[in-house]
Parts: structure tokens; C-alpha cells; sequence
């Protein structure tokens, strides 16, 4: 463990540090946060494969005392740099699905058009190349005994996370905040689209069990259907539900009980920002209207854990770049919460 007698929570982030100024390497941390720079598919706003560097200039504002995990920072938080291969491989896709989507949008047929087709093949294919780097690079974290994090990029990133923890942990269960169901089979003809994430989770990772959705308020007729017809391991709670059973009644605490009764005892959280209101994320890739506000979804979290179901992981996806840097504040907020509740999940606890 890295020698902490010298170094001062209360102090301002060191920028020479790592993540929220702390003093860890990657062998000292207990989670370690894999960067993925890729907004490939992404079809409105753009921005997120940039994310993870705003994040680290806004984690050294952020207070290492959380009530709710005091000590959390001892056990150590380590960003990984972000790999410039990938965000180069991004760049160059995104400018080919810019291109595609473009065409498409006016209703053009792709089988006339070998250029449009040759794009299509080389998004598809940098998704499978995608897939796997995230796979590699989650498997041999979670082999040196790390409690993993992703974070984005878009949230077509975590896919191959999810399979090395399907290895690493057997069955399990996601708990996804969205705005956006992300349950399209192929959306635009992209297999690997950030709209097509736990529709491909379902398909190709057999190990998760349920996936629980919460704060979804905009989705397709298809979407919907998908969902009543898989009901044995899709349960949505759509943010207008939640808010109509909160006006005839009910409260959030019996509406939270109801949806940690609901998930496996292994848990990953998969957090794309728009799951938030969109005053929190305004540059994120599509927001919507309606929403969570943060402390909606940590009292969700903590409930999580105090019910002693585990949290095995996490993703958090879809935070943007901007000019004064506040989705990235925010972000740098949510990731936090979210690495102190990942280890009090394992918890080895600090005086």
C-alpha cells in the first residue's frame, strides 16, 4: 500500500497526483479505472471519447470525505492513462459513421454505394476490435485481483467488461440508469452501436442474469415490445412509472426496496449520465428531459449495499466535454461515489 503518513486529504487535489489527487500507482490501488475513448456510433452529441481527461482536471475539486464512505480513498483510486491508439481509431471511424449516417438519413440505399458500404464494414469491424481490447484489458486487471471501473466513451464501451466479469464472477445482474433503453438490435445498421449495448449484453453474455433498467423515458414501439416479451431478464422501471407511483403514493424507499428485491445477489452498475436530468449533463450525447437527480440514485446505490448484495463493477458512460467543464464536474462526482461503494462492497475497512 502506498505510504499515506505524508499526504493531506483536506488539502487541494494535487494536479502531479493521479485521479482526485491521490497519491496511488496502479499496483498500490484497489480500483482500477480503464479509460475508453470511443464515441464511434454516437448519433446527436459528441464529446465523451474526451471525457476521461476533463474528469481528472475536475476530480482534484472533489472532498475525499464521503459520509457515506469515509475511508474509501485509503483502500486507493487509479486512473489508467487513456490510450491514444484507440481515441486515433475513434476519430477516424466517427468521421466514416458521420459520413454513413448522414446518407442514410435521406433514405438512400447503402448497396449502391461502395464507399458507404465500405464504411459500414470498417465501424462494425472497429467494434469487434473494440470488444475485445476492452475484454483483454478488464480480464488481466480482474486477474491481478483489482476491482475494475470503465469509464467512457459512449456506452457501446463496456461490452467486453462485461463478458471478463461474466468470467470472473459466474451469473450476475446489471442495474443500468439511462435515459434510453439501448435494447435496438443493430441500430443504424451498426452491430456495436451505443444504442445497441444491453440488446448485444443479452445476446452474447449469457452469465447475466437480469438487467434492471431505471430512469428510461425515451425509447422506440420496438424497444417496448422487446422488453415484455424477454420479462424473465429485462425489468424496466420508465421514469414516467416511477414518477406516477411517487404522485399516488408510494414512496421512493418502497420503490427502491422493490428494485434491489429484483436483482441477483452480483451486481454491475452501468451508468450512462442521460440517465440524469439533463441540468446535470447538458453536453451529454442525447439528453432528454426528466430524470434523476444524483442523490436519487446514491440513496438507490447505498440500499444496494446494505442489503448485501455485491457490487462486482461498474461503467460510467456518456459524460461530455464542454467549455466550463461542468458535465465533466458532475462526472467526476459520480465516479467517485461510485468507486467508495465499490469497495465497501469488498470491504477492507480504514481507521
Amino acid at each position: 500500500m502506498a505510504d499515506l503518513s505524508q499526504f493531506d486529504p483536506n488539502s487541494a487535489g494535487n494536479p502531479n497526483n493521479n485521479i482526485f489527487g491521490l497519491p496511488f500507482s496502479e499496483d498500490e490501488a484497489r480500483v482500477v479505472i480503464l479509460p475508453v475513448p470511443w464515441e464511434v456510433t454516437v448519433s446527436f452529441g459528441s464529446g465523451t471519447a474526451r471525457a476521461a481527461e476533463q474528469i481528472m482536471k475536475a476530480s482534484l475539486q472533489v472532498d475525499l470525505f464521503d459520509p457515506d464512505v469515509p475511508h474509501g480513498w485509503k483502500e486507493g483510486f487509479y486512473l489508467k492513462e487513456t490510450d491514444s491508439k484507440i481515441l486515433f481509431k475513434s476519430d477516424y471511424l466517427r468521421k466514416e459513421a458521420e459520413l454513413y449516417i448522414d446518407y442514410i438519413s435521406k433514405g438512400e440505399d447503402i448497396e449502391q454505394n461502395k464507399f458507404m458500404c465500405k464504411a459500414l464494414r470498417e465501424v462494425n469491424e472497429g467494434g469487434h476490435f473494440l470488444n475485445n481490447w476492452v475484454y483483454q484489458q478488464t480480464k488481466s486487471l480482474l486477474a491481478d485481483g483489482k476491482l475494475v471501473a470503465l469509464l467512457g466513451g459512449d456506452h457501446s464501451t463496456p461490452l467486453g467488461f462485461y463478458k471478463a466479469i461474466a468470467e470472473k464472477w459466474g451469473e450476475f445482474g446489471i442495474l443500468q440508469i439511462d435515459a434510453h433503453c439501448d435494447l435496438r438490435e443493430a441500430y443504424e445498421g451498426f452491430e456495436y452501436s451505443h444504442a445497441s449495448i444491453m440488446y448485444n449484453v443479452l445476446k452474447e453474455v449469457p452469465q447475466m442474469q437480469k438487467l434492471v433498467q431505471l430512469g428510461i423515458r425515451d425509447y422506440s414501439e420496438g424497444e417496448h415490445q422487446f422488453i415484455q416479451q424477454n420479462g424473465d431478464r429485462v425489468k424496466t422501471y420508465f421514469d414516467r412509472d416511477i414518477r406516477v407511483r411517487q404522485y399516488e403514493g408510494e414512496t421512493f424507499k418502497q420503490i427502491v426496496a422493490e428494485i434491489i428485491d429484483g436483482l441477483p445477489q452480483n451486481v454491475y452498475i452501468s451508468f450512462d449520465i442521460d440517465g440524469l436530468d439533463p441540468k446535470l449533463c447538458p453536453n451529454t450525447g442525447t439528453p432528454v428531459q426528466g430524470g434523476f437527480e444524483t442523490e436519487q440514485v446514491f440513496y438507490l446505490f447505498n440500499k444496494l449495499r446494505e442489503s448485501g448484495k455485491k457490487i462486482i463493477g461498474f461503467d460510467l458512460c456518456e459524460v461530455s466535454t464542454s467549455e466550463t467543464g461542468w458535465d465533466a464536474n458532475v462526472g467526476a462526482r459520480v465516479l467517485f461515489k461510485l468507486c467508495n461503494l465499490l469497495v465497501a462492497s469488498h470491504s477492507v475497512q480504514h481507521a
